[in-house]
């Protein structure tokens, strides 16, 4: 098995409650569980030694000639790594059961099977897990029904198989050695529980195709809502199927990525944790949902937003902090993991997020922006919660903060955060126009005409003509590529275009996008970082809203030979084309659909 697999190698597989990535090798180095932002059982991408990893795959060391493919079933979550050899040919499908439930729950369950399609291939079962980051101990007991189970602290990890496959004894892990002819079938199933919540019933050949059958269905029954039927649909659905696996479902809240620590560049600093909600993020998502047709998932994200609005409480001390945890806990508290080496050697790993407590007032903006989509503005005590966090704008927004970006070198004036001030005030004013609600919406469009002239007073930098990151600086920054979006400027704008001309000079290389530049414009972190993805696909829908069609197809298709082999993108992308960061990125996927969208729309004008 190779130590660190390339972050790209990995496919992703989840219940909508948590998930789990499965590199080409067969191995399963990363799951957290019960939930998405739980300790992991699995994470040896971030220590291959300590990290606990399972394996199951054909036996590479015992075939000669052998290739191995990956690849989804078409527009589901299910994962199938091909093994391809002279003695044989076979199969590993990887995929979790997906519940919908509003509730909670404290079982998931990942299963894995072999088959054998044409001669016979050797099989390799490798469980080690580790729980709680690799931090805790457990006790393994093979039971009288050849099942094994991990005894961890507070979670225990049931391991069921099939025949032929006998599981024996590793120290406290376990391994199974079996072959395979033509036609035949083993699988291994992976439950997870709270302590003593271990009642299995044995696992059988009919319920593991009842249970594949039914992730099939589900999958494809959810695409058939969709509404986009343009030239990308393969790579659309891929991004609209990523997204929904990371929406945690008991309350809508989608998170930023799969994985905590990946670095964003070998042997960085840049290691953070992404599995919890931020408000920026998610409103993109949902935004990007709605223009898919999916109303369902915008709904109850909106849902969990109005709660935040009423709940107040913050850990930052604002009415609305930048991220929560799924589950709406504004706690996020940052430790750093010094017993795991981090991915290929990048320390420190940190799990929890010490940005929360940020102050970033683009928020607002995306927040008011997600709740305006609804064509239902919701109960009166979101309304009013809403009023009240305007009205409490209207006196704070003139102040410095961290900006999109969480940079830990100081606050500024950012431009972006202005932008979505002006894009708060002016959802509200519509909100409140369109379903006649109580508000001071004079006062509101007061504030909006003074945020906007001030973003064109001091935002705008002559000597460059350009829109800039922040007051008191000439340096670009790729956020504002959200400025035509979101109704600030036409995309058609003179000085839209010169921002867009500057861009393409300092930020763009070969298609790929720069944040910014930090050696210009400090951030308090050590190292260097990649192109930004989410960046580069805004800058694609920037450049079709702006009339230059051919330059944004030909950057788009460009992006797309990005994508890992079944169509995933991680947060950036390094200097020889690697992905890089935590992965797969929601940011990424729901900037993939805007483009798409937005190049469909200006290939095919009349049907946009």
């Amino acid at each position: 098995m190779n130590d660190y697999p390339p972050i790209a190698d990995h496919g992703m597989v989840g219940d909508l409650q948590t998930a789990a990535l499965i590199s080409g090798t067969g191995t399963v180095d990363w799951w957290c569980t019960p939930r998405f932002d739980s300790p992991s059982l699995f994470a040896s991408i971030l220590d291959s030694e300590r990290g606990g990893h399972c394996r199951f795959a054909a036996d590479v060391e015992r075939i000669a000639g052998e290739s191995v493919r990956q690849l989804y079933l078409p527009d589901t979550a299910i994962l199938v790594t091909r093994y391809m050899a002279p003695s044989g040919v076979g199969e590993v499908a990887d995929f979790m059961e997906p519940n919908t439930s509003s509730t909670p729950t404290d079982r998931h369950r990942l299963l894995r099977v072999a088959r054998v399609v044409r001669g016979s291939l050797p099989f390799t079962l490798v469980c080690r897990p580790r729980f709680d980051y690799g931090r805790a101990p457990h006790t393994l007991s093979l039971l009288d029904d050849g099942s094994a189970l991990f005894r961890g602290p507070g979670t225990d990890l049931h391991l069921q198989a099939t025949e032929p496959i006998a599981l024996r004894r590793d120290g406290d892990d376990i391994v199974a050695d079996f072959t395979l002819q033509a036609g035949e079938t083993a699988a291994v199933a992976l439950t997870s529980a709270d302590s003593g919540n271990h009642t299995m019933t044995p696992l059988t050949a009919g319920e593991v195709r009842d249970s594949i059958e039914g992730c099939h269905d589900f999958w494809l029954r959810w695409l058939r809502s969709s509404r986009y039927h343009g030239r990308w649909q393969e790579m659309v659905n891929r991004s609209a199927i990523t997204l929904k696996l990371l929406t945690y479902a008991p309350t809508g809240a989608p998170i930023a990525a799969a994985t905590m620590g990946l670095p964003e560049q070998i042997g960085g600093e840049r290691n953070w944790d992404y599995r919890y909600t931020w408000i920026r993020d998610a409103s993109l998502s949902v935004r990007a949902l709605i223009d898919l047709g999916f109303t369902d998932e915008a709904q109850a994200f909106r849902g969990w937003l109005r709660e935040r609005l009423e709940a107040g409480g913050t850990a930052s001390g604002e009415p609305l902090q930048i991220m929560y945890r799924i589950d709406g806990d504004p706690h996020l508290t940052e430790e750093v993991l010094d017993h795991l080496e981090g991915y290929q050697k990048s320390a420190p790993v940190r799990a929890g997020n010490a940005a929360a407590d940020q102050i970033q007032l683009d928020i607002y903006g995306e927040a008011a922006d997600a709740l305006a989509q609804a064509q239902d503005i919701g109960g009166i005590r979101g309304w009013r919660a809403l009023v009240g966090v305007l009205d409490w704008l209207a006196d704070t927004w003139d102040r410095p903060d961290e900006g999109i970006w969480e940079t830990r070198g100081g606050r500024q004036d950012f431009t972006y955060s202005r932008l979505m001030t002006w894009v708060a005030f002016d959802r509200g004013i519509r909100m409140a126009t369109t379903y006649s609600r109580p508000a001071d919406v004079v006062r509101w469009t007061t504030t909006r005409d003074a945020v906007f002239n001030q973003i064109i007073d001091r935002g705008w930098n002559p000597r460059r003509q350009a829109f800039v990151q922040h007051y008191t600086t000439d340096v670009l920054d790729a956020s504002l590529l959200l400025m035509p979006r979101v109704g600030f400027v036409s995309p058609r704008d003179p000085a839209w275009l010169s921002t867009l001309d500057a861009m393409d000079q300092e930020l763009v290389s070969d298609s790929l996008v720069y944040r910014y530049d930090p050696a210009a414009s400090p951030d308090g972190l050590r190292g260097s970082e990649g192109t930004f993805n989410l960046c580069s696909f805004l800058y694609v829908e920037a450049l079709a809203r702006a009339g230059r069609v051919r330059q944004a197809r030909y950057a788009f298709d460009k992006m797309l030979t990005y994508a890992n082999h079944v169509g995933l993108f991680a947060e950036e992308i390094g200097p020889s084309g690697e992905q890089l960061g935590n992965f797969p990125q929601a940011f990424t996927h729901l900037a993939l659909i805007a483009a798409a969208i937005a190049l469909d729309e200006q290939l095919d004008p009349s049907t946009g």
